[in-house]
């Protein structure tokens, strides 16, 4: 008989953890897993991805009409009610063996709606630091009081966990799994990728994947590049793919004010991150804040250096000096400095992504990333009393990267 597994997230817009789960769940085994994925507000961009793999996605009845037609705050209100009822219904009706909450909305409503309705396993996952809680008091005394009443609780950092013990997680319910990444070749060739988007094969290219939130820095990156575009190689790109979610036009003056502006080109939310990738001679993550990204994961596996910032999991996955740079946050002269130290030895670039690449594959494959999730779903449906930790760790468990 297979296990019902629901998966409960606010939607499947592009985003690291929707593209996490669109990666995840089609590789469960189909014999075993019988996946339903429910999204609070609606369906979202990768929602055709999963249906195409035969894993049913379910919105809240009538959530197209509530968008379009009602104003911010009743709608969202409304939708949230309306949502509520109909999770707990669909709860009710295929009684899931396992139900996996992700983010803090889903883990709220999703975590009430599966104790009332009695549900056996119950799992949450948190995938950034407990930044977002300092706005929301209320939202953190809901999540400490529903951690003790999960059978497992997850983060996706080393520095995700520690938040969540001190939070009050119960150790033996606590565990580290990683975001995994598929390490194929690229199947675009550099100079295709490169002609497709307009770029010079001689270009120093610099990629920025990331939805446009005051956060993930692009404003740093902007004073940064101001500040060393001048020493660059001339005709230098940075190329920025990602939602606009609010700041995009003051991004793009600012970008006009330090002379940079045409260097830089906002990409808008794009599909074809393998192509970017492709092209691309340095990967950058600017973050304020993160719990571990598929950015950096993906930009090693398609053998880039990458910068970061030293915050939450990046340091975890990047080595600093050998696959690439981690530099303080809200720092742009740290930032400048590596992005002009990188950009000036080609040959460094190269070894550093060739370690990145490596690393990707021994550390943080896609398919050691399932295989932990499926010993975990079936420990939690089977008499295995063993730590979380435990079940998700193993001999292909990745280890955290070491400052050099």
């Amino acid at each position: 008989m297979k296990t019902t597994l629901l998966v409960v997230i606010g939607d499947l817009d592009l985003g690291g953890a929707e593209r996490h789960l669109a990666q995840v769940l089609p590789r469960l085994p189909r014999d075993r897993y019988r996946v339903l994925v429910y999204t609070l507000s609606h369906k979202g961009a990768l929602a055709p991805q999963l249906e195409a793999a035969g894993i049913s996605v379910i919105e809240p009845p009538g959530s197209a009409f509530l968008r379009r037609w009602l104003g911010r705050r009743v709608r969202r209100t409304l939708l949230l009610a309306v949502s509520t009822a109909r999770l707990l219904a669909l709860m009710l009706r295929e009684r899931p063996a396992v139900v996996h909450l992700f983010l803090p909305e889903a883990y709220i409503v999703g975590g009430l709606c599966a104790l009332a309705a009695r549900c056996p396993a119950r799992v949450m996952s948190r995938r950034s630091l407990n930044v977002y809680q300092n706005a929301y008091p209320l939202a953190r005394r809901v999540e400490r009081w529903l951690h003790p009443r999960m059978q497992a609780i997850l983060g996706n950092s080393a520095a995700v966990v520690g938040e969540l013990r001190a939070e009050g997680a119960p150790p033996d319910r606590l565990g580290l799994l990683y975001n995994g990444v598929d390490v194929a070749p690229l199947a675009v060739e550099p100079g295709v990728a490169r002609e497709q988007l307009g770029i010079a094969d001689d270009a120093l290219v610099m990629l920025l994947v990331a939805n446009l939130i005051a956060y993930k820095g692009h404003a740093d990156l902007l004073q940064a590049l101001g500040r060393v575009g001048g020493e660059l190689p001339e005709g230098w790109v940075l190329l920025c793919a990602g939602r606009d979610d609010g700041p995009g036009g003051d991004l793009r003056a600012e970008a006009a004010a330090l002379g940079i502006g045409g260097g830089v080109r906002w990409l808008g939310e794009r599909s074809d991150v393998p192509t970017l990738l492709a092209c691309a001679d340095i990967g950058l993550l600017c973050s304020h804040q993160e719990g571990f990204s598929n950015t950096i994961l993906e930009g090693m596996a398609a053998g880039l250096p990458m910068i970061v910032t030293d915050v939450g999991g990046n340091p975890e996955s990047v080595v600093d000096g050998v696959t690439g740079m981690v530099a303080p946050p809200r720092d742009p002269r740290a930032l400048g400095d590596a992005i002009l130290a990188l950009a000036r030895d080609p040959e460094r670039r190269k070894a550093m992504g060739e370690a990145g690449r490596r690393r990707a594959v021994e550390s943080f494959s896609l398919e050691a990333c399932v295989a932990r999730y499926q010993r975990l779903y079936d420990a939690l449906t089977s008499n295995d009393r063993r730590p979380v930790t435990e079940v998700v760790s193993g001999d292909d468990a990745p280890c955290p990267a070491q400052r050099t």
